[in-house]
């Protein structure tokens, strides 16, 4: 099979960054699906671990952690899936990703594919809707019953991005009253047509921000870049007894104490803890996929794709990855269709 990887962290303009090279199809085992690849998106982390790095590896490493495609094969223990199904998934961080023809995937992390969406925009959904429904009602611990969560409030950052895209949504599905951080025009209009009630600026103050808009404190917040910046902003607004949630790294220590007087909680989301350790809610993932397709297919979530590239071959993934890395997208890129 064909497949796209890398073994040495380049800049996305050098052809190297990410070639085609042919690799055995491998066999599913176990819990694994085999999926035939039909489309992947490309979200920062996968920019990341392929700039981020030292040294040249032996093998090429395959990375993408989105992908909607068919299933092929099934190993022993499979239980939820057929060949013959269509799926979207965003796989696992210890596993070769999806970046070729043909993937294997535990069971456990994928979802049925929605039915009204095409493959780019389904492969579009995975990774943002699995770490904002994790960040919203695990880790934050909202409730899901929209009469329960009137009035309250929740300070999104980055709100026009991958994850704050599906996050204003789910958020605002639930009854709450969204704020969500937005700096340029367009993305202003892309967070309110997706839920957010209010926005503010994170080029500003956003203490100032929020305050202006009659809220003193917040009851969440979700913090979706550049904690460093905006960590002593989300202690003074978050609401006595309130809840913070990040899936972005800290590059300096962050000082937890400021949370001590409001005895405020703070978490971390990382939608790749369950299949990493495989945690006993590992298949929790398979169930919130499904929900997010019922979701999609219902209208009560949009989709956030917003460029569909194709054909899928290297040099129109290191395009994708040139995108993401601009720091200027709004919604999702997909690139789908492997070239002949």
């Amino acid at each position: 099979m064909k497949a796209i990887g890398f073994t040495r962290h380049l800049d996305i303009n050098d052809s190297q960054s990410l070639f085609v090279f042919e690799k055995d199809i491998p066999s599913p085992k176990g819990h694994d699906l085999l999926v035939k690849i039909n489309a992947v998106s490309v979200n920062p982390v996968d920019t990341s671990v392929r700039h981020n790095g030292r040294g040249t590896l032996t093998t090429p490493k395959i990375i993408g952690w989105d992908a909607c495609g068919i299933v092929k094969e099934v190993g022993a223990q499979v239980s939820l899936f057929n060949p013959g199904d269509r799926v979207f998934y965003a796989g696992s961080f210890k596993r070769p990703g999806s970046n070729s023809e043909y993937q294997v995937v535990d069971e456990r992390i994928v979802g049925h594919a929605p039915k009204t969406l095409s493959d780019d925009e389904a492969a579009a959904m995975p990774l943002t809707s699995l770490t904002a429904y994790e960040a919203l009602f695990e880790q934050l611990s909202l409730p899901t019953t929209s009469s329960v969560n009137k009035g309250k409030t929740i300070l999104i950052i980055n709100g026009a991005g991958g994850v704050g895209s599906v996050a204003t949504q789910l958020a605002a599905n639930a009854g709450l009253t969204v704020i969500a951080s937005a700096s340029r025009p367009e993305s202003i209009k892309w967070v309110k047509e997706h839920g957010a009630k209010y926005t503010v600026n994170h080029r500003n103050n956003l203490v100032d921000e929020v305050r202006k808009l009659g809220y003193k404190y917040v009851d969440y917040i979700l913090g979706l870049k550049d904690i460093d910046s905006h960590w002593k902003e989300m202690c003074e607004l978050i609401k006595p007894e309130g809840t913070i949630a990040s899936i972005t790294e800290n590059k300096r220590p962050i000082n937890l104490r400021l949370l001590t007087p409001k005895k405020a909680t703070f978490t971390w989301e990382w939608m790749y803890t369950k299949s990493y350790y495989h945690t006993s809610d590992m298949q929790t993932q398979h169930t919130i996929l499904d929900t997010i397709a019922q979701l999609l297919d219902e209208g009560k979530l949009k989709c956030t794709l917003t460029r569909s590239l194709s054909p899928l071959n290297a040099a129109t993934l290191r395009k994708a990855h040139s995108l993401v890395e601009s720091g200027h997208m709004i919604g999702k890129v997909a690139v789908s269709g492997w070239e002949k």
